[in-house]
């Protein structure tokens, strides 16, 4: 059975995106589906909701404890509100909505209570329809939030309410707007995105998708391939449940097939186990490897110097240029 989430859990997971994890570093962290991280995400639109907490004039579950205990007793709203300080007016307020003298139990109100708290509040988008449709133009334009939010001060220097931050374009687009709204408004943003995303939460710097000094399948060797010499790999790493992952080599003349299993996806583990699988081949059948765009294999040169065997690199999204591969996987 799956575990559900814990507070404890949903802490951590926007804890993590807060310090610029991705959404598969964050789920192996906790030992989850890169899904169950995403739809937490999504349900509040990328944006963390804030912590909840109970105004300070709020009626407390003690005092609401003390009103049906009074109620009970049969003592009048106004020498309950003496006893709890609060006004008469109040505590009226309060039995009636939640039932009446007799049927009043603190319990039940006070989530009630906590439940209608959690409303939520309309926005200066959804108050303003002018002000809406301007932004909705300027969305239409392709225009970005910061754009937008830039253009209302410049065309309206004196009328304040025309104004609009942009992170409250953002909060209307992923946290208002819902369903089919929601998707025909994020569909104008240039970033295609459908949740916002932390200012640190950027995959620059992490070598996404570039491999340094990738040599091109375009350089692999005539007999690499016509298949006329044996020796030649392709190969892919595959991923399973639980954060399980295994590499597969197929050697491209008998289709020889050899299974590596990893202890990760990092390319310090990948390369590691590679190198221990290979350097137990013959030497004729060490000539080439050819692998896909993973990042698994950044440190490609490293395992050339282990192997001698020279990596080559598929073009983005091709798949295909190493087919003996993926129909093997």
């Amino acid at each position: 059975m799956r575990r559900a989430l814990t507070e404890q859990d949903v802490t951590a997971i926007w804890d993590g995106v807060k310090a610029g994890g991705t959404i598969g570093r964050v789920a192996r962290s906790l030992g989850r589906n890169n899904s169950t991280v995403q739809a937490v995400l999504v349900r509040s639109g990328g944006v963390r909701p804030p912590v909840r907490r109970r105004g300070p004039d709020r009626l407390t579950l003690v005092e609401r404890e003390e009103l049906s205990r009074g109620l009970a007793a049969g003592l009048s709203l106004r020498a309950i509100a003496g006893q709890l300080g609060r006004s008469p007016s109040t505590l009226s307020r309060e039995v009636s909505r939640n039932g009446g003298r007799r049927r009043y139990r603190a319990a039940k109100a006070d989530q009630a209570a906590w439940t209608r708290a959690a409303r939520p509040k309309p926005s200066k988008l959804e108050l303003d329809p002018e002000l809406r449709e301007q932004v909705q133009e300027g969305l239409e334009l392709q225009w970005s939030p910061e754009q937008i939010a830039g253009w209302l001060r410049a065309s309206f220097p004196d009328r304040p309410e025309r104004w609009v931050s942009h992170e409250t374009i953002y909060l209307a687009l992923f946290v208002q707007s819902k369903g089919r709204l929601r998707k025909e408004l994020t569909a104008e943003l240039r970033s295609g995105r459908v949740i916002r995303r932390g200012a640190k939460a950027s995959v620059r710097g992490q070598g996404r998708g570039q491999i340094v000094d990738a040599i091109s399948i375009s350089e692999r060797p005539a007999e690499a391939v016509d298949r006329a010499v044996p020796g030649h790999w392709e190969g892919d790493l595959l991923a399973g449940g639980g954060n399980t992952h295994i590499a597969t080599l197929v050697e491209r003349t008998s289709r020889f097939c050899l299974l590596v299993k990893v202890p990760s996806k990092r390319t310090d583990d990948v390369v590691a186990a590679l190198t221990a699988k290979v350097q137990d081949l013959p030497e004729q059948l060490k000539r080439s490897l050819t692998w896909d765009r993973g990042l698994e294999l950044a440190a490609h040169k490293q395992f050339t110097v282990d192997t001698g065997v020279q990596v080559y690199f598929c073009d983005p999204q091709s798949p295909w240029q190493r087919g003996t591969n993926e129909n093997t996987n």
